[in-house]
């Protein structure tokens, strides 16, 4: 079974930056797609970025690109999600999710794609 554990979200300023982690397990035995989603009270879980098995294809949200960047360590089987200039529009709980044995080159965005969840960890923006 695979494992995520993310950490690193807390409260920060507008304009401000913040780094992510996420630890996942079990995909050692085959390439895992990974990606970042987040949930704002009332609204349904979004898309922020995704990477493939390797790291060397990126995908980012609209809203972030420019400002978020996701990158992986496989040899310390970790994701991160560094963002500057953040805004009070990011305020949301921020989940990790994997994909394992997944295609060389897929960099999936969509929730259904994904088979794993870490619990969450929750990003505030003050003004």
């Amino acid at each position: 079974q695979v494992q995520l554990v993310e950490s690193g979200g807390e409260l920060v300023q507008a304009g401000g930056s913040l780094r992510l982690s996420c630890a996942a397990s079990g995909c050692t035995f085959g390439g895992c797609a990974m990606g970042w989603f987040r949930q704002a009270p009332g609204k349904e879980r979004e898309f922020v970025a995704a990477i493939n098995w390797s790291g060397g294809r990126t995908n980012c949200a609209d809203s972030v690109k420019g400002r978020f960047t996701i990158s992986r360590d496989n040899a310390k089987n970790t994701m991160y999600l560094q963002m500057n200039s953040l805004k009070p529009e990011d305020t949301a709980v921020y989940y990790c999710a994997v994909k394992p044995r997944a295609r060389t080159f897929a960099v999936l965005t969509a929730r259904y794609e994904y088979d794993y969840w870490g619990q969450g960890t929750q990003v505030t923006v003050s003004s």
